[in-house]
């Protein structure tokens, strides 16, 4: 594949097929001249200023939207996989969602009014292209969202030992999560994204350690024989083994939520260094912190993976991880509402005015894709299935499909008559990772729902809205 910090000097700018009502078309006059005209957030006197991301906070951002979810998945799919095949699907899902991520980046500062991958959509391939592009955005982080419920509901099981009803718990996990995404602006939720970060990396240190002074893990049987279960290469049904890759690839697939963050940040040309910043550290810590936990726990471990080192650490670690799975439950639903908010606010002066019409319409986003995460968190209550479905559902396409259509549709020229073999190389392998996202996202949509239907005729879930702690963290 080409180099990631030279594509964009590679691509080529589309000539538009026409007018957009709902975004402007930038030329290559606009890029020369670096007026920042087709933003979608301006830079003027008597508006609301979205634009003060730094890359650094940016970064940050980034880092919250995938570190809780993955660090807390990834040890309990270890299992499926084994050791080996787990820590190289785990390095090499990280390595092409950066590169996605950077195809993203570049196309944006190709076309500076792309706001979401739906605007993008609506470039490459019209109106009906965007349409379906940006309802599979939505789903995608209203389902992401759910599972931060989850994972906050559990804290609060864990905190309280059960003191009420989970669907209670995650009722009020829902308001908390709502109540936090309903901040405007990224900017001012950015401190947050570091404490959320910090919390969640001291709680799992704290696990790490945990099952590494154990004789045998938390959750296995504590007197008589036992089997571990570690392997360094397993041999799972083609069901387990998808759904498991599925949930490596998630943790680090929501690139796509990235894009609305560049929207805001002061200097969208240092996204790079934000991703690079991001998946560089994600990367790294996800291979540390699952083979360690997978080592010591082996077949034993909870989802989330917080619960895996007793219940006394396991009390420690949620309190510790609380506002990191909280704010990155907020982060979900600020993404999806901030879609939605622009959508239908763009080219209004309600979009950066403190007006009724523009508090209103934020506070019915935010509020409403709430509530429909909430009920998807208690239809499938189980913290690794409702990530791997996400991922095979909706990452899939989004995260690895739809860069390499980007790609290909700004490299046509790569495939014209005279090309060199290198390009059309390039080219090809582009094409493949194409057909890499639909294979996931069939693939793994059956495997997850094959282990879901398992789950529920096993008794693993009890059923939809029950008042039982299904997220595994036993």
């Amino acid at each position: 594949m080409s180099s990631c910090p030279n594509e964009a000097k590679d691509l080529k700018v589309s000539p538009a097929e026409g007018p957009s009502e709902d975004i402007g078309i930038a030329t290559s006059t606009d890029l020369k001249s670096g007026e920042d005209v087709h933003e979608v957030f301006k830079q003027g006197e008597g508006q609301v200023d979205f634009r003060t991301v730094s890359w650094i906070r940016a970064s940050a951002i980034f880092l919250k939207m995938l570190f809780a979810t993955g660090i807390l998945s990834i040890p309990s799919v270890m299992y499926d996989l084994g050791a080996f095949p787990g820590a190289i699907n785990l390095v090499g899902w990280c390595a092409l969602n950066a590169y996605g991520a950077i195809v993203l980046g570049n196309f944006r500062t190709l076309h500076p009014q792309c706001h979401s991958v739906a605007d993008m959509a609506q470039l490459t391939g019209g109106p009906i292209f965007r349409e379906l592009v940006g309802f599979m955005f939505i789903v995608t982080y209203v389902i992401t969202a759910s599972s931060g419920i989850i994972g906050v509901s559990a804290a609060f099981n864990a905190l309280s030992l059960h003191a009420t009803c989970t669907v209670w718990w995650s009722l009020t996990s829902t308001v908390v999560i709502a109540g936090c995404a309903s901040v405007r602006k990224f900017s001012h939720i950015g401190w947050l994204t570091w404490v959320g970060f910090f919390s969640i990396l001291a709680a799992v240190f704290i696990v790490v350690i945990g099952v590494t002074t154990r004789t045998r893990p938390a959750i296995a049987p504590q007197t008589g024989p036992y089997t571990l279960g570690y392997h360094a290469i397993g041999h799972p049904t083609f069901a387990a083994g998808i759904t498991a890759s599925a949930t490596i690839f998630v943790s680090s697939a929501a690139t796509s939520a990235f894009l609305p963050v560049i929207s805001e940040m002061r200097k969208p040309t240092d996204y790079p260094k934000a991703v690079y910043l991001c998946l560089s550290f994600v990367t790294a810590s996800y291979l540390a912190f699952s083979l360690v936990i997978y080592r010591w726990c082996g077949q034993w471990i909870a989802s989330p993976a917080l619960g895996s080192a007793g219940p006394t650490v396991k009390r420690i670690a949620y309190g510790i991880a609380l506002p990191g799975l909280i704010v990155s439950g907020s982060l979900y639903v600020h993404v999806a509402a901030k879609y939605l908010f622009v959508r239908i606010l763009r080219h209004s002066r309600h979009l950066q005015a403190n007006t009724p019409v523009h508090w209103g319409t934020w506070l019915a986003c935010v509020f409403g894709l709430a509530a429909v995460s909430f009920i998807l968190a208690c239809a499938i209550p189980i913290f690794t299935y409702v990530l791997a479905l996400v991922g095979s559902l909706c990452f899939a396409p989004l995260a690895i499909s739809f860069p390499a259509w980007l790609w290909v549709y700004s490299h046509g020229h790569y495939w014209g008559a005279g090309v060199g073999v290198m390009r059309r190389l390039v080219f090809g392998l582009h094409v493949l990772m194409i057909g890499l996202g639909v294979f996931m996202m069939v693939g793994g949509t059956y495997g997850v729902l094959v282990q879901i239907m398992e789950a529920y005729s096993s008794g693993e879930v009890d059923g939809v809205f029950s008042c039982a702690d299904n997220s595994g963290s036993n």
